[in-house]
Order: structure tokens, then sequence, then C-alpha cells
């Protein structure tokens, strides 16, 4: 689902230092055209800066508030090239970027007014061939024909990939308090314990010892790692490969990362809006609860104050439609009435199992998914005492009991809120069905059990089924055990 809105690229830097920035470009091929100055945020290249080049291809940018660190790039006319180089918070920012030649700017580009970038331009120039030998021995595994020439060509990347490795580990043991080193140390994956694991628990240590050791050459506390291209997607892996994925986790992980950036600013903010963001439509079923324990820890507390209101109520909105639902916990009761005019409360549904469905008959979706539920729970579902509460979630009662009749629903809890019921709820303040089990789309479906708990939810029709047959053969092979003994 696409996001709402992304809080990542919306960070707003405020620095009180008394110096200004000053970046001038000198590129005699342009003549006219507008230059950019951006920085690296995630996947994104933001834009800090721009002007139009003059007719000496110079363009100055310029600023009375100093940048915050990281890796910047000069984004040429046209739009099709660009020039990294390095700002560091912490020292003078009056740079000289003369690009003599655009179609060999790392050999015919020179950087001056900043030491950081002279160490930068080295590792750069001496990585570039080693780069290149590893993309032509990729290039030349893929379209191996022969058995010997993939393996020739596998371990010709092996070795080359080692040098790259020795290589960088040699100039961060050569620079240690160097800018650049800070950020390529930023980018080691912590060693194995084992190289080639023989056992289950081999494997289950190697997990252990790469989880707690991930972020050891990460400094929570450096803003300066914020603007590379290489953080967030070290934070996307973390959190999609290495934490589990159960809330509990991930949130213990937010925590503890948010609690060491509390004395960097923009790096909690950027850590908050990034977790926000991210687990705001989450992946998997259940994470929901990831965003509730967010907005009531941080946003609720007012630890979000950079938020405009407009993003603040996006988040409070949204927390207060999960938290009502989270898997686990009691779905709220519904007290809604049928087409003959009689009360009906879901509570009252004496079943092991509850489908709860949400739906309208002029849903296309809903034309076609309704009579396929209607017809496994003929099948299979009745005689494991489940049963049906169907919510109408528009006011086309017409076409909503010709629908229940046409298809042969009346097995089922048929209930809508009328108009009266809704404004009634509304005056005392009352959430709605909407609210309280997230309709935004129909059908929605809930499975809930004997005590109305809530056990799945915004599954499809044949996800629960397939849920419903592990849980009956658990059952089942339970029961048969017990009486094994």
């Amino acid at each position: 689902m696409k996001k709402i809105f992304s809080l990542t690229v919306a960070i707003i830097c405020f620095y009180t230092v008394q110096a200004q920035y000053k970046i001038t470009l000198q590129a005699p091929q342009y003549k006219t055209g507008i230059a950019y100055l951006t920085y690296h945020l995630g996947k994104n290249l933001n834009i800090q800066d721009s002007g139009i080049i003059n007719d000496k291809g110079v363009m100055i940018f310029t600023g009375n508030k100093k940048l915050p660190g990281g890796i910047y790039a000069i984004v040429f006319p046209g739009k099709n090239l660009s020039l990294d180089f390095l700002i560091d918070s912490g020292i003078n920012q009056t740079i000289t970027i003369k690009a003599t030649d655009t179609t060999d700017l790392l050999n015919k580009t020179v950087i001056t007014g900043s030491p950081a970038n002279i160490l930068f331009d080295q590792y750069q120039k001496a990585l570039a061939p080693k780069g290149k030998l590893l993309e032509n021995e990729r290039k030349a595994y893929v379209a191996s024909t022969t058995k010997a020439d993939s393996a020739l060509h596998e371990a010709n990347y092996v070795k080359y990939n080692k040098e790259l490795t020795d290589f960088r580990e040699a100039f961060i043991q050569k620079y240690p308090n160097a800018m650049l080193v800070e950020l390529l140390k930023a980018m080691r994956d912590p060693k194995l314990l084992m190289q080639k694991p023989l056992t289950r628990q081999d494997s289950l240590d190697n997990y252990n010892y790469y989880k707690a050791h991930y972020w050891d050459n990460v400094t929570f506390m450096d803003e300066r790692i914020i603007r590379t291209p290489f953080f967030e997607p070290r934070l996307v892996a973390y959190y999609e490969k290495v934490v589990s994925q159960e809330p509990d986790s991930i949130t213990a992980s937010m925590d503890y990362q948010l609690l060491l950036a509390r004395s960097c600013p923009e790096m909690y903010k950027y850590l908050l809006n990034w977790f926000t963001d991210e687990f705001f439509y989450p992946k998997y079923m259940g994470q929901d609860a990831i965003l509730v324990h967010l907005f009531e820890k941080y946003h609720s507390q007012g630890l979000s104050p950079w938020l405009s209101k407009k993003q603040e109520d996006l988040i409070s909105n949204r927390a207060y439609m999960e938290m009502s639902n989270l898997l686990g916990a009691q779905g709220a009761n519904l007290n809604l009435i049928d087409s003959t005019g009689k009360m009906h409360a879901l509570y009252d549904i004496n079943a092991d199992y509850t489908l709860v469905v949400f739906w309208e008959p002029s849903c296309g979706h809903c034309k076609t998914q309704i009579p396929k539920i209607d017809s496994i729970y003929e099948a299979s579902w009745k005689k494991h005492n489940l049963k049906v509460y169907a919510v109408l979630t528009e006011d086309k009662t017409p076409e909503w009991t010709k629908f229940i009749l046409d298809n042969h629903l009346t097995d089922w809890t048929n209930v809508y809120q009328t108009k009266e019921m809704a404004s009634a709820d509304e005056k005392e303040n009352i959430p709605g069905f909407r609210q309280l089990y997230d309709v935004t789309s129909t059908p929605t479906l809930y499975l809930l059990d004997k005590d109305k708990r809530i056990l799945v939810k915004h599954l499809s029709w044949d996800q629960i089924n397939d849920f419903l047959i592990v849980k009956w053969a658990a059952a089942a092979k339970a029961e048969s055990d017990k009486l094994k003994k």
C-alpha cells in the first residue's frame, strides 16, 4: 500500500552556529543551466540549494547557517551528472569544486578548502579500478556457459572482493580519525563466528553474534551518518532480515536506538520519523502494534515537536484506529440491527470461532468474495462451530437485503447501523465500527475465538481457511495425544 506521507524526507534542520557555508562550483563546460547542491538521505538526493550557472561556468551556493555533515553531491545542469563530496559539520565550509572535464569527473575534478575531501578523492581513485574488476567478474560469471568458467569467475570475484576489503581496512587503520573513516566503519558488517556452520546450533550462534554486533561500528550520536546513501539501507536490512518480526522484538530495538540517539537531536528525529513511516502501514499482520507503541511512548508524549499539525493528526488517527483491534486483544462489542429491526450483539454469538465480515453489496470485490465465504462456511466452517457476524458498511439496505436473499446468506447474522444510531454514537463520542475495526476497505475480515479475542485480521477468506485448518489439526492432535495417555 502506498504510504500516505513520508516523514523521513521532511526533516528540517535547525542549527544555531554562526558560520556560513560557501560552496563554489567551477564547471567551464557550462555557460548556463541550473546546478543543485544536494545531500544523500536514504535512497534520495535531497535539494539543499540551487542556482543558475553564469556564463563563466561558475555557481556559488551560500547560506547563513552551517550545513550538517554528511555526503553531499553537486548535480550538474541537465541532472545527468552528479559528483559526491564530503561536508563536515565541525570545520570550515568554504569549499571550491573545480570540474575541468565532466566526462571524467573522478580524475579531472579538484576540491579545495576541505581536508576531508583530499582523503575522499584518494579513496575513490584507489577504489574505482577495484570496483571495475569486481563488476567485470560479476558480468562474466553471469555470462558463463561452462562450469569451469563459472568457477573461475567466482574465484576471481572472491579474490578481488578480498583485496577491496583489505584496502578499505588498511585505509581505516591509516586514518582512524578522518570523517571518511567514520563513515566507512559504519558500513562494516560484523564478522561471523563460523564461516561454515555445521550444526543448527552453529547457525544459531552465528545469527545471535551477527545480530548482537550489527551496529558495533555505528554511533547513534553522530548525525553525519544520516546523510549518506548507506545508513537507511542498513536500517531496512536490520528491521527486515535481522531482528525478529515480532512486534515486541522490533519495539525493544527501536526504544534502545532512540535512547542512544537522545543526545543527538537530528539522529533522534530521523530515527523516530523513519520508524513511524516504515510501520505506518506494516507489512505483516500484528505489526500495527508497533505504530501504537510509537504513538503512546513518543508522539502522544510531545516527543516529536517538529511534526506539523497535519502529520500529528495522521499519526494519532491511525494509532487510534489500530489500538482497538490488536491481535490477541478482545474485539470491541458491536450491537447492531438486522433487517427486521432486531438488535444483535456480537458478544451474544456463542461459537468457538466468529468471523466478522464488513462488506457492502455494490463493492465489486464483495460480490465475488461474499458467496465464496458462504460456500466454505457451509462446506467446512459451520460444522466446526464457526458463525458469521456480517456488517453492512454503507446505507444500502434494499440492495443488501436482496443480495442476502439471492445468495442464501440467511444463516449469517446480518446487521447494519442506521443513520440515527450512528448520529447518536457520534453525539456521545462513541467510536463507530469503522474505527474499532479499522475498516477502510471492503470486504474486511476478522476471525475471533470463543472469547472474542482477535486471532487474525485483514486476511482473505482462503488465508483464514488455511489458518483454521492448522488450528483444527493441532486441536485434533492434542485431543488424540490426551486420549493415548
